[in-house]
């Protein structure tokens, strides 16, 4: 099989999250472009809906709230939900 070189352009940011996700499934941007489009090709179409999500900026803030409480290491996390549920019931500071 010959392969080509394709040059694209894709913004930093999300050109550097993509790495960083493909990379965490063994993955390097050229396999998932590949991938994405031998998808393409066996679904005669993208391989999935593009839709503008219905979300309320109250949804999308609450989302990237989560996102950031996520990331934050000084946020006291819980390995079980009877862990959570004890911290709750509890007078400690969760």
């Amino acid at each position: 099989m010959a392969t080509v070189q394709t040059q694209i352009r894709i913004d930093s940011d999300v050109k550097r999250q993509a790495t960083e996700l493909f990379n965490s499934l063994g993955l390097d941007m050229s396999s998932a472009v590949n991938i994405f489009l031998r998808q393409c090709l066996y679904r005669d179409g993208l391989p999935f809906t593009v839709e503008k999500p219905h979300y309320s900026q109250e949804v999308l803030d609450a989302i990237e709230e989560a996102r950031q409480i996520a990331k934050d290491p000084n946020v006291k996390s819980y390995s079980t939900f009877e862990e959570l549920l004890s911290a709750l019931e509890s007078d400690d500071e969760i």
